[in-house]
């Protein structure tokens, strides 16, 4: 039997509040997009800037902690894996490859009742995620 591993950590900004909906069953999905940048010198010297954009997807609880407390511009860390999925519009196949999140921590603060949360979900059917929302009183630090 092979190894594998499917396993993408990111730093970076959200780009747009997240987009908080429910499945039919009742099950709470979010989705935006956090932007990774890397800055470089190129042969004359000159500082060039690259930002790539990520579509993240959390499921549950988790799900319902990014649309409380992510808001556009701030900074999270995250942990999840890529997912690709098709689907069709006006009779064209297509692909959309995304990270699906399973652990996230907020860089900026993210709000007044937490720093930080996780959870987990997997591919087919999302597992309930776990949250842990410390109050700023109950911080080591």
């Amino acid at each position: 039997m092979s190894r594998s591993l499917n396993k993408v950590q990111l730093i970076g900004n959200l780009g747009k509040d997240p987009e908080l909906k429910y499945t039919p069953s009742g099950v709470a999905v979010a989705t935006f997009s956090i932007a990774t940048s890397e800055s470089w010198k190129d042969q004359e010297g000159n500082q060039q800037e690259k930002t790539e954009w990520h579509n993240i997807v959390a499921w549950r609880k988790l799900a319902e902690i990014c649309g409380e407390y992510l808001k556009k511009g701030k900074k999270v860390y995250l942990e999840g894996k890529l997912q690709t999925r098709n689907y069709e519009k006006d009779g064209v196949k297509r692909y959309v490859t995304e990270i699906v999140a399973d652990q996230l921590i907020m860089l900026d603060g993210g709000g007044g009742a937490g720093r930080g949360s996780s959870g987990s979900s997997s591919a087919s059917e999302p597992a309930p995620a776990h949250s842990d929302v410390p109050k700023d009183d109950d911080l080591p630090f």
